[in-house]
């Protein structure tokens, strides 16, 4: 299960991380190509501190908890069950709140890159229902609606991609199992 757990977890950090990385270089494409080298390194390896850092102390948090319950006074021994007793629900809360993190920033970078190429039908759609958002809730509904608005366009795509990957390996095993024949 843990190895599960880190597979995941890596995974999705994985892609947060390029997709930081896309947004950094996005915020920094008027600079030198030195000076965007230099910047990004600097991203990348503050992402990977941060990132992999707190997935490691994740993911060892349990450990830390078994090690609390084994010995020392009661109150030191209940917390360590209560610890190693809450991973299960932290894993799977933090597993939902990364992949919706992922689907929402990769859906923010879809509709920025369609900005970039002047495709502005769907940025100008989400840009509407920021207004909508602002205007109903001040500047928390604007984030929270184009929050949800990126999330949806991420998950639509995402949707698509698995869709086509999942049709190409079916072919790819069909035809496989015709050549076998």
């Amino acid at each position: 299960l843990e190895e599960r757990q880190v597979t995941g977890a890596i995974r999705t950090d994985f892609i947060l991380s390029a997709e930081i990385m896309a947004i950094a270089l996005n915020e920094i494409s008027d600079m030198s190509t030195l000076l965007r080298a230099v910047t990004l390194a600097i991203v990348a390896i503050a992402i990977t501190a941060a990132v992999y850092g707190a997935v490691a102390l994740i993911v060892k948090m349990d450990d830390f908890g078994i090690h609390l319950a084994k010995e020392g006074t009661a109150a030191r021994r209940a917390l360590g069950r209560r610890i190693v007793g809450a991973m299960p629900r932290l894993l799977a809360a933090l597993s939902i709140v990364g992949t919706a993190a992922m689907i929402w920033v990769g859906g923010s970078i879809i509709v920025h890159g369609l900005e970039d190429f002047h495709w502005d039908t769907l940025p100008h759609v989400v840009h509407e229902i920021e207004h909508v958002g602002e205007s109903l809730l001040g500047g928390f509904g604007e984030w929270l609606f184009g929050a949800a608005a990126y999330g949806v366009i991420g998950l639509v795509v995402g949707a698509v991609v698995i869709a086509v990957a999942q049709l190409v390996q079916s072919r790819r095993s069909a035809a496989g199992a015709d050549g076998a024949a």
